[in-house]
């Protein structure tokens, strides 16, 4: 049994969530079991009872009453994936305490010292500590949707332009890119999350130019219908190059400018900036596509899943 412990909620967004969602479909067709262990965020748990996957809601802030060692006795957990950016030594150690493997993704906090397996598929800067008993950093360990092979096409010019900020959007960078492609003559269909709160504020700078859509049931293949996205710099950039479809990227967080910096780099995004002080230029710029979009094509695989699981089964 595999337990995998996540959290989501309008300022840590809803990336870790998504991104052991797209896990667990692997395990799915592995036939392993799983469940969830969630924080009390109303969108993530929608999403859980829409889908039917197991879950149950537990206090992630809780370090002191053993809840974990409850829970991994209940469902008889092998396996502890904690995928919450960064974790405590006393829930670690909680974890530990009762002798199951424990995997984390992209943790530098306390409790990643304590982990068997410490995955980093964002991992791009040379001088970065991760710890735990075996690292694992690089492109070869990220997460993807498998539906990407689906929509893999090259694209050619930017007559579409889609708008996709996160989850929870927490900053409200989606009204920050509306206002500066309207001001670059430029219009654009927007995506928005699931936890998404800037509603009045959007419709105040996308006026009647832009086309405003609620959360779609598969970003993917929405993807599929555009030749240019903007989006934060978490996975979505990754999934979306991986497809074929470039982006200019907006860091919502410090951690995504070196993903941000990486997928420039590799030809297949462009980077606008942190969301507090975003270059207007990168939206009036005139881009390769079609060099953009082969590039995402050639860089970026998405075996990702399948590594981890056989990882963690051989290790």
């Amino acid at each position: 049994m595999f337990a995998l412990c996540v959290e989501s909620s309008h300022k840590r967004g809803m990336g870790h969530l998504f991104r052991q969602l797209n896990f667990s479909s692997f395990l799915a067709k592995k036939s392993e079991e799983f469940i969830f262990f969630v924080n009390n965020d109303e969108a993530a748990t929608g999403l859980f009872r829409k889908s039917g996957i197991p879950f149950e809601i537990v206090a992630l802030d809780d370090d002191k009453s053993g809840w974990q060692m409850d829970l991994i006795s209940k469902h008889h957990v092998d396996v502890w994936l904690d995928d919450r950016l960064d974790t405590s030594e006393s829930h670690a150690v909680a974890v530990k305490s009762s002798g199951v493997r424990r995997v984390v993704f992209d943790d530098r906090g306390p409790g990643s010292s304590l982990a068997d397996l410490n995955f980093a598929g964002l991992s791009f800067e040379p001088d970065t500590r991760l710890k735990g008993g075996k690292v694992y950093a690089g492109l070869d360990y990220l997460i993807l949707n498998p539906e990407i092979d689906k929509y893999k096409r090259t694209r050619h010019s930017a007559n579409k332009i889609l708008v996709t900020l996160g989850g929870s959007d927490t900053y409200g960078a989606t009204v920050k890119a509306v206002e500066l492609l309207r001001v670059a003559g430029l219009t654009a269909t927007v995506i928005t999350g699931p936890a998404f709160k800037h509603f009045r504020a959007l419709a105040d700078v996308a006026r009647d130019e832009f086309e405003i859509k609620p959360p779609v049931d598969s970003l993917i293949a929405e993807f599929r219908n555009y030749d240019l996205a903007v989006t934060g710099g978490g996975i979505t950039p990754f999934e979306a190059n991986a497809s074929g479809l470039p982006c200019v990227i907006i860091a919502n967080e410090l951690f995504e400018v070196a993903n941000a910096k990486y997928l420039e780099q590799k030809g297949c995004s462009v980077f606008a900036g942190y969301h507090e002080s975003l270059d207007p230029h990168v939206f009036k710029r005139l881009l390769d596509i079609p060099a953009m979009s082969r590039a995402g094509l050639s860089a970026i695989s998405t075996k990702g899943s399948e590594n981890i699981y056989e990882t963690i089964i051989n290790v």
